[in-house]
Protein backbone atom coordinates (compact mmCIF):
# COMPACT_ATOMS: atom_id res chain seq x y z
CA UNK A 1 0.00 0.00 0.00
CA UNK A 2 0.88 3.17 -0.52
CA UNK A 3 2.43 6.22 2.25
CA UNK A 4 -1.42 7.01 3.29
CA UNK A 5 -2.48 3.56 3.98
CA UNK A 6 0.13 2.88 5.58
CA UNK A 7 -0.92 6.30 7.62
CA UNK A 8 -4.51 4.99 8.00
CA UNK A 9 -3.34 1.59 9.36
CA UNK A 10 -0.87 2.86 11.86
CA UNK A 11 -3.81 5.11 13.19
CA UNK A 12 -6.99 2.82 12.78
CA UNK A 13 -5.37 -0.90 13.79
CA UNK A 14 -4.31 -0.30 16.85
CA UNK A 15 -7.57 1.89 17.57
CA UNK A 16 -10.04 0.36 19.93
CA UNK A 17 -12.87 0.83 17.60
CA UNK A 18 -14.13 -1.73 15.19
CA UNK A 19 -14.99 0.69 12.93
CA UNK A 20 -14.26 4.30 12.80
CA UNK A 21 -13.31 6.89 10.05
CA UNK A 22 -9.91 7.68 9.13
CA UNK A 23 -8.44 11.21 8.11
CA UNK A 24 -4.38 12.17 7.37
CA UNK A 25 -2.98 15.03 7.05
CA UNK A 26 0.61 15.28 5.84
CA UNK A 27 2.98 17.56 4.35
CA UNK A 28 3.89 15.02 1.58
CA UNK A 29 3.96 10.75 1.44
CA UNK A 30 4.59 10.10 -2.45
CA UNK A 31 1.50 11.64 -3.86
CA UNK A 32 -1.59 12.35 -1.35
CA UNK A 33 -0.87 14.83 1.06
CA UNK A 34 -4.84 14.61 2.57
CA UNK A 35 -6.93 11.79 2.51
CA UNK A 36 -10.09 10.57 4.05
CA UNK A 37 -11.90 7.41 4.52
CA UNK A 38 -12.83 4.85 7.32
CA UNK A 39 -12.03 0.72 8.66
CA UNK A 40 -13.73 -1.93 9.38
CA UNK A 41 -12.41 -4.56 10.72
CA UNK A 42 -9.56 -5.85 8.78
CA UNK A 43 -10.36 -3.42 5.75
CA UNK A 44 -9.51 0.66 5.10
CA UNK A 45 -11.06 2.34 2.07
CA UNK A 46 -10.27 5.75 0.91
CA UNK A 47 -13.14 7.78 -0.12
CA UNK A 48 -11.14 10.93 -1.10
CA UNK A 49 -7.63 12.70 -1.35
CA UNK A 50 -5.66 15.71 -2.11
CA UNK A 51 -2.10 15.30 -4.10
CA UNK A 52 0.72 16.84 -4.28
CA UNK A 53 1.20 20.21 -4.26
CA UNK A 54 -1.53 20.90 -3.00
CA UNK A 55 -0.85 19.76 0.40
CA UNK A 56 -2.01 21.12 4.21
CA UNK A 57 1.26 20.45 5.93
CA UNK A 58 3.26 22.19 3.25
CA UNK A 59 1.19 24.99 3.65
CA UNK A 60 1.92 25.24 7.37
CA UNK A 61 5.16 24.87 6.83
CA UNK A 62 5.36 27.86 4.35
CA UNK A 63 3.82 30.15 6.86
CA UNK A 64 6.72 28.34 10.13
CA UNK A 65 9.10 29.32 7.32
CA UNK A 66 7.98 32.81 6.55
CA UNK A 67 7.62 33.59 10.04
CA UNK A 68 11.51 32.68 10.72
CA UNK A 69 11.37 29.05 11.97
CA UNK A 70 12.67 25.94 10.31
CA UNK A 71 10.86 23.92 8.09
CA UNK A 72 10.06 19.86 9.02
CA UNK A 73 10.83 21.14 12.83
CA UNK A 74 9.79 24.36 14.01
CA UNK A 75 6.17 23.96 13.38
CA UNK A 76 5.38 23.33 16.88
CA UNK A 77 6.60 26.49 18.08
CA UNK A 78 4.16 28.72 14.85
CA UNK A 79 1.23 26.41 17.27
CA UNK A 80 2.91 27.83 20.09
CA UNK A 81 3.12 30.97 19.07
CA UNK A 82 -0.53 31.31 17.49
CA UNK A 83 -2.32 32.32 20.92
CA UNK A 84 -0.45 35.59 21.06
CA UNK A 85 -1.59 36.81 17.94
CA UNK A 86 -4.55 37.66 16.25
CA UNK A 87 -6.40 36.07 12.96
CA UNK A 88 -6.09 38.91 11.17
CA UNK A 89 -4.49 37.66 7.92
CA UNK A 90 -6.82 34.26 8.27
CA UNK A 91 -9.27 36.20 5.29
CA UNK A 92 -5.84 37.16 3.04
CA UNK A 93 -5.10 33.41 2.98
CA UNK A 94 -8.31 32.04 1.92
CA UNK A 95 -8.47 34.67 -0.48
CA UNK A 96 -4.91 34.13 -2.28
CA UNK A 97 -3.12 31.24 -0.82
CA UNK A 98 -5.64 28.20 -0.22
CA UNK A 99 -8.72 28.01 -1.65
CA UNK A 100 -10.84 26.07 0.72
CA UNK A 101 -14.05 23.89 -0.52
CA UNK A 102 -17.35 23.50 1.82
CA UNK A 103 -16.28 19.83 2.04
CA UNK A 104 -12.63 20.10 2.51
CA UNK A 105 -11.31 19.88 -0.50
CA UNK A 106 -8.90 22.80 -1.68
CA UNK A 107 -5.47 23.70 -3.77
CA UNK A 108 -2.94 26.41 -3.19
CA UNK A 109 -2.06 28.68 -5.28
CA UNK A 110 1.40 28.03 -5.92
CA UNK A 111 2.53 31.16 -7.29
CA UNK A 112 2.84 31.90 -3.18
CA UNK A 113 4.91 29.23 -2.57
CA UNK A 114 8.35 27.94 -3.58
CA UNK A 115 8.98 24.23 -2.44
CA UNK A 116 8.54 22.88 -5.95
CA UNK A 117 11.33 24.93 -7.95
CA UNK A 118 13.45 26.63 -5.15
CA UNK A 119 15.14 26.11 -2.09
CA UNK A 120 12.96 28.41 0.13
CA UNK A 121 9.41 27.92 0.66
CA UNK A 122 7.76 30.88 0.19
CA UNK A 123 8.41 33.45 -2.61
CA UNK A 124 8.43 36.85 -3.33
CA UNK A 125 4.64 36.95 -3.86
CA UNK A 126 3.95 35.60 -0.15
CA UNK A 127 6.09 38.58 0.84
CA UNK A 128 4.39 41.16 -0.66
CA UNK A 129 0.87 40.12 0.62
CA UNK A 130 1.98 39.65 4.52
CA UNK A 131 4.08 43.11 4.04
CA UNK A 132 7.74 42.22 3.83
CA UNK A 133 10.11 39.51 3.53
CA UNK A 134 10.05 36.36 5.50
CA UNK A 135 11.58 36.83 9.31
CA UNK A 136 15.56 36.20 9.33
CA UNK A 137 15.61 33.21 12.13
CA UNK A 138 17.11 34.50 15.37
CA UNK A 139 15.78 38.20 15.03
CA UNK A 140 13.32 39.56 17.16
CA UNK A 141 9.61 38.53 17.07
CA UNK A 142 7.22 41.01 15.70
CA UNK A 143 3.54 41.24 16.23
CA UNK A 144 3.21 40.30 12.46
CA UNK A 145 4.59 36.94 13.21
CA UNK A 146 2.06 35.92 16.36
CA UNK A 147 -0.86 37.11 13.72
CA UNK A 148 0.35 35.37 11.14
CA UNK A 149 0.98 31.98 12.88
CA UNK A 150 -3.02 32.66 14.64
CA UNK A 151 -4.49 33.29 10.92
CA UNK A 152 -2.31 29.79 9.72
CA UNK A 153 -3.72 28.08 12.71
CA UNK A 154 -7.07 29.70 12.19
CA UNK A 155 -7.15 27.92 8.46
CA UNK A 156 -5.81 24.73 9.63
CA UNK A 157 -8.23 23.97 12.00
CA UNK A 158 -11.01 25.33 9.66
CA UNK A 159 -9.28 22.96 6.99
CA UNK A 160 -9.57 20.10 9.47
CA UNK A 161 -13.03 20.86 10.21
CA UNK A 162 -14.34 20.63 7.16
CA UNK A 163 -12.85 17.22 6.44
CA UNK A 164 -14.18 15.74 9.42
CA UNK A 165 -16.99 17.01 9.16
CA UNK A 166 -17.41 15.02 5.42
CA UNK A 167 -15.73 12.18 6.43
CA UNK A 168 -18.69 12.19 9.44
CA UNK A 169 -21.01 12.95 6.77
CA UNK A 170 -20.45 10.28 4.37
CA UNK A 171 -19.35 7.09 6.88
CA UNK A 172 -22.04 7.87 9.46
CA UNK A 173 -19.62 6.90 12.13
CA UNK A 174 -18.98 8.56 15.57
CA UNK A 175 -14.97 7.59 15.90
CA UNK A 176 -11.82 9.40 13.92
CA UNK A 177 -8.57 8.26 13.43
CA UNK A 178 -6.47 10.42 13.24
CA UNK A 179 -2.45 10.51 11.34
CA UNK A 180 0.03 12.25 9.56
CA UNK A 181 2.11 15.19 10.80
CA UNK A 182 -0.55 17.77 10.75
CA UNK A 183 -2.27 15.07 13.23
CA UNK A 184 0.23 16.51 15.56
CA UNK A 185 -1.53 19.21 16.12
CA UNK A 186 -3.21 19.27 19.02
CA UNK A 187 -4.69 22.57 19.21
CA UNK A 188 -6.39 21.53 16.13
CA UNK A 189 -7.32 18.22 17.10
CA UNK A 190 -8.67 19.84 20.25
CA UNK A 191 -11.19 21.58 17.96
CA UNK A 192 -11.92 18.22 16.21
CA UNK A 193 -12.73 16.71 19.85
Amino acid sequence: GDHHESHAACAFYPSPFAEAAIMTLDGVGEWTTTSYGYGAGAEIHTLAEVKFPHSLGLFYTAITYFTGFKPNSGEYKLMGLAPYGEPKYADLMFEHLIDLKQDGSFKLDLSYFNYLAGLTMTSDRMANLFGGPPRRPESPLTQREMDLARSCQVVTEEVMMRIARTAHAETGMRNLCLAGGVALNCVGNGRLL
